[in-house]
């Protein structure tokens, strides 16, 4: 129904519609003088994408930059500017009525554990810092967007959220937007959804949700000394075969599907027999039918595995088991090529002198995708590499940088109903 809903509200029955709204909003005086301003205060973007990227937000520690956030949204025209359960920091723009609620965002965490060094190092117009392209930049140019949009009094049909969300990496499990689209305030009432995810160009966009399920391995035995005891079972013997019988799975190409084995652990010495040992497994597909299979057929070899280590050596202090925690769920599904939110985002991009190219990944904006509500991910401009590592850079060479927030900003203000 988003999906109706949203075409009716916006008019949009085809490409060449969207192309000629993105054609009336990129010549329009609102937009001009909205990325005239982004272009004036590029050095503050750079400034905010340092003082940002210096708060450290560690996975489920993201209440400082949170914090300083909020902050920064309560000096700019949105109203509503307020902390979700979850942490999400959330700001509405207010439009002149009757178009759809659109949502954009950008998340505070990062991969990287507490204690990171975060301090940001420059060359020239290169910045590199762990977290510096994933996310801080996205968060400062959402801060970008809103100052244009009031330096420019851009007014707009549809009401505008803007989100700065938590846990969107890792063991964050999507957490944030499973608040912002399950349980909070805005529940029910977002009809199209942007998250802005790393630096990049801005020609891409992330129309297809690549699902996971995550989980915890246990194999857990009586344990004893490893000369004495020999002949127990082993709960590391059974773990092995698990790994072996795991990796000789076959997964289809297309759609693409994944699996891995994170981290290892247990034991308490070396002439022990274990009573404990976990691994860590991360099953990933671009298809829901495909990740459900993966997911049968790793929970029965997990069993075998336990089952053939009990026949195997002897069960008289007790027996091998297996048990399976899942430790993260993000669900998968595609927003079409052909939806309005795809295709208003392709003409802003053939807007901008670019050729769209869509694809696949795992962002903020699997829940939407998952819950039928059109959703994408887009990059907040210029470039950057060695995401994830200590060594993350982005280059904020101006020309690239300007032209990848002017085409968010198009996106949206399209998208918005920009008068």
């Amino acid at each position: 129904m988003a999906l109706v809903a949203l075409a009716a509200d916006l008019g949009f029955r085809g490409q060449p519609s969207a192309d000629a709204t993105v054609r009336r909003v990129q010549a329009s005086a609102a937009f001009k003088a909205a990325a005239a301003d982004i272009d004036r205060h590029h050095d503050r973007l750079i400034a905010d994408i340092v003082s940002l990227t210096e708060i450290p937000a560690p996975p489920f520690k993201e209440d400082a930059r949170g914090t300083a956030y909020l902050a920064l949204l309560r000096q700019t025209s949105l109203t509503d500017v307020t902390r979700d359960a979850a942490g999400n920091v959330l700001g509405l723009r207010k439009g002149t009525g009757g178009g759809p609620l659109i949502a954009i965002a950008a998340h505070l965490d990062t991969v990287f554990p507490a204690g990171t060094e975060v301090h940001v190092k420059r060359q020239g117009t290169r910045l590199s810092a762990p977290g510096v392209g994933d996310d801080s930049r996205s968060l400062a140019v959402l801060l970008a967007i809103i100052r244009a949009m009031d330096a420019a009094e851009v007014k707009t049909t549809s009401d505008i959220l803007f989100v700065a969300d938590v846990g969107e990496e890792g063991a964050g499990d999507l957490r944030g937007m499973k608040e912002l689209f399950l349980k909070g305030p805005y529940k029910g009432r977002i009809a199209a959804f942007i998250t802005m995810d790393d630096a990049g160009a801005g020609s891409r966009v992330t129309n297809g949700a690549v699902g996971s399920e995550r989980y915890r391995v246990n194999f857990k035995g009586p344990g004893g000394h490893s000369f004495d005891a020999f002949g127990l079972v082993n709960p590391a013997f059974a773990m092995g075969n698990a790994i072996a019988k795991f990796s000789a799975i076959r997964v289809p190409s297309t759609p693409r599907t994944t699996f891995n084995v994170g981290t290892v652990t247990g034991g308490t010495s070396v002439n022990s027999i274990p009573e404990q040992v976990s691994m860590d497994v991360d099953m990933r597909s671009e298809s829901p039918a495909e990740l459900a299979k993966l997911v049968a057929t790793f929970r029965t070899l997990m069993q075998r595995a336990a089952d053939e280590e009990n026949a195997a050596r002897s069960t008289a202090r007790g027996s091998v088991t297996v048990t399976l925690d899942r430790i993260g769920d993000r669900p998968s599904g595609q927003t079409p090529a052909a939806s309005p939110l795809v295709e208003t985002a392709s003409a802003a991009i053939r807007a901008m002198g670019m050729t769209p190219e869509l694809g696949f990944a795992s962002t903020d904006a699997n829940i939407p995708i998952s819950l039928g509500i059109p959703a994408i991910r887009i990059n907040s401009g210029g470039s950057g590499g060695e995401m994830h590592s200590p060594a993350e850079w982005i280059d904020v060479e101006k020309t690239a940088s300007v032209r990848g927030i002017d085409t968010a900003l198009l996106l949206l203000l399209s998208l918005a109903g920009a008068a």
